[in-house]
């Protein structure tokens, strides 16, 4: 399984909503960050749409992917046939093997059988590119329906890629889901985070932090992942809380990352180390 970062491990760099950086994260950034800490992934999500880029731009993008000898994995939201077509596209023009996308769009909710009949239409084209989509777990399905949704196109060329926190907006806690979408994940997003009793005791708050430092035990994860042989890359994503300006929140966000895979390289070690004892 590759290590790699999103264009969401610097979501308020990248730019939320209307809250937008003077200087916002750009394709360059995430290239020389991947290649400063050894990375070999970088997936570019929907706050940074390649399908904005004009044609040099993109050019430019996979001249230089291509050099640093990264994989790149694209990553959309809205699944239409029409934005699922574009990204097939953008992904053969990359050379990308992985496209995630988010179902939803703003009011666009579509219905399980109209997402299948979707996907189903452009099986033929995922398998005779050998691309993968990865459906993310995104608050508004249940994991019993990825499940189904996968099982009923019953392609090796979609699965589901496997947010660690996701589903908590669907009422779904990790193991639960874990425990259902692991055999049909092909990409993780590996975002930690706590839970905390708010001081009046009405009500819970779920807090991103720093990777190690919360709920999710990556390692256990990545191993059971792997049992299964379809989940290929890792990727860093963060809920970093707002601090007191967009300044100060970028600069927690940077340092939050860099301790994420930090402890995120500390375990490939350890699984590393696991294997040759098990051979030896």
């Amino acid at each position: 399984m590759l290590l790699g970062i999103s264009s969401f491990t610097y979501g308020w760099w990248a730019g939320v909503r209307n809250v937008k950086s003077a200087t916002p994260l750009t394709e360059g950034d995430l290239l020389l960050i991947a290649q400063k800490h050894g990375l070999q992934c970088i997936q570019f999500g929907d706050n940074l749409p390649v399908h904005q880029f004009d044609l040099e731009r993109r050019e430019v993008l996979k001249r230089n992917i291509v050099d640093a000898g990264i994989r790149i994995e694209l990553g959309a939201r809205g699944l239409t046939e029409k934005h699922l077509e574009m990204y097939i596209e953008l992904a053969r023009f990359f050379h990308a093997p992985l496209i995630r996308f988010v179902i939803d769009e703003g009011s666009y909710e579509p219905s399980l059988s109209s997402v299948a009949d979707i996907v189903e239409d452009f099986l033929p084209t995922l398998e005779r590119e050998s691309i993968v989509l990865g459906i993310e777990n995104h608050d508004r399905f249940k994991a019993r329906d990825l499940v189904f949704l996968v099982e009923s196109l019953g392609s090796d060329q979609v699965g589901i890629c496997l947010d660690t926190v996701n589903s908590m907006g669907a009422g779904e806690g990790l193991e639960q889901v874990t425990d259902m979408l692991s055999p049909y994940t092909v990409n993780l997003h590996v975002k930690d985070f706590t839970v905390q009793r708010v001081t009046h005791s009405m009500g819970l708050n779920i807090t991103g932090v720093p990777a190690g430092r919360g709920f999710v035990n990556t390692l256990d994860l990545v191993e059971r992942l792997e049992r299964f042989h379809r989940c290929e890359s890792a990727v860093l994503e963060q809920w970093v809380p707002f601090q007191s300006d967009l300044e100060e929140t970028i600069a927690l966000e940077k340092r939050w990352a860099e301790e994420s895979l930090g402890y995120l390289k500390t375990i490939s070690l350890l699984k590393f180390q696991r294997t040759n004892r098990i051979i030896t």
